[in-house]
């Protein structure tokens, strides 16, 4: 017996979502058609919002609601260093330890020729062009602990060192293998300590 064409619908919707099989998407479609209708109502408004309202910022690539974002307009913070991320989620997880007061740059991926990603796949060029402009004196490169986030940051390394920029990653307080948008603050900031040159 097959579901009804909504429901499979539904379902369908959930399994584009990263990370959600059939079973997930079924346990999903099922929870909402049992939500009173104002939740369904508030759910699907703010999914049209979060994508009709949000952008990326012109400067550093992360997630906003104004260009340039926040922390691209906040004069307060160092301008002569940038933390390069894969991800905006990675910003949020850095800037939940309250103690990095510089610039970010995101990259939205890292290069992957297993999956096709080259560097003009990501957002590795609008860094170099910003390096032109900016008196930054340090890039540190906070790429996820992968083959690829390891990759991605040689590559950047490799672009940015003639120029006399001091190029770091951060130490390896992160677990190989793991996510930055997972760490504690506490792991976070040894991480940014213990930053070395690469």
């Amino acid at each position: 017996m097959q579901y009804p064409e909504p429901i499979a619908k539904l379902i369908e919707s959930y399994m584009k979502l990263p990370g959600i099989g059939n079973k997930t998407a079924t346990r999903l479609a099922f929870y909402t058609i049992d939500m009173n209708e104002d939740d369904v109502t508030s759910f699907a408004k703010n999914l049209i919002s979060a994508h009709r309202d949000l952008h990326y910022c012109s400067v550093c690539g992360n997630i906003t609601e104004e260009d340039p974002c926040e922390i691209c307009r906040d004069t307060t913070r160092s301008q002569d260093m940038i933390l390069v991320v894969e991800q905006p989620k990675d910003v949020m997880s850095l800037e939940r330890m309250n103690d990095y007061h510089g610039l970010y740059h995101v990259l939205h991926g890292v290069l992957s020729p297993i999956e096709g990603k080259g560097p003009d796949d990501i957002n590795i060029a609008n860094l170099i062009k910003r390096l032109q402009k900016t008196p930054a004196k340090e890039v540190i490169i906070a790429t996820n602990a992968t083959p690829e986030g390891e990759a991605t940051a040689m590559y950047i390394s490799r672009l940015i060192k003639p120029a006399g920029i001091k190029v770091t990653r951060l130490a390896h307080g992160l677990s190989v293998g793991s996510d930055i948008e997972y760490a504690d603050e506490m792991t976070l900031l040894k991480a940014v300590e213990g930053r070395q040159e690469i």
